[in-house]
């Protein structure tokens, strides 16, 4: 289908297609502000179709371009094989693990607080806390110098 004629119905299904309600996307075209009116236009058969269309496409879209990015970096990762150039290899293919959503980055967490006072502990706290009875309130977890 091609774009609709009247250019403030062309307006509107693109603004419904963007997600917008009704009344806003109204207003957006260019019509005076009605509820009633927006809601009757939003539910015309070729206003349906056409916001149908263009979100359509938009997924065939993102599809292509996350399969041509899948496809490009498989090309460069063959070039940098065959050239013998394996960290741009490996790079490459760490592209290709991350847009098909199988690499994920995890950043290393390291709370300073826990280290300092796990350096203070006894080895009989330290593994009341590895064995579950270190609630926090018991003996166990208290430093070594409230114990006694």
């Amino acid at each position: 289908m091609p774009a609709l004629t009247n250019p403030k119905h062309e307006r509107f299904a693109q603004e419904l297609a963007k997600g917008k309600p009704a009344y806003e996307a109204y207003v957006t075209a260019g019509y005076k502000e009605s509820r009633p009116a927006a809601s009757r236009l939003s539910t015309k058969v070729n206003i349906v179709a056409r916001v149908a269309e263009i979100v359509d496409r938009s997924a065939i879209r993102t599809e292509i371009t996350l399969a041509s990015l899948m496809q490009e970096a498989g090309e460069i990762q063959a070039a940098a094989m065959e050239a013998k150039q394996l960290s741009a290899a490996t790079a490459a293919l760490t592209v290709k693990a991350k847009l098909a959503g199988l690499w994920v980055d995890k950043a290393e967490s390291t709370n300073r607080n826990i280290e300092i006072h796990a350096n203070r502990m006894t080895d009989d706290q330290l593994e009341a806390i590895a064995s579950g009875s270190g609630d926090g309130t018991s003996k166990a977890s208290q430093s070594p110098n409230q114990l006694n």
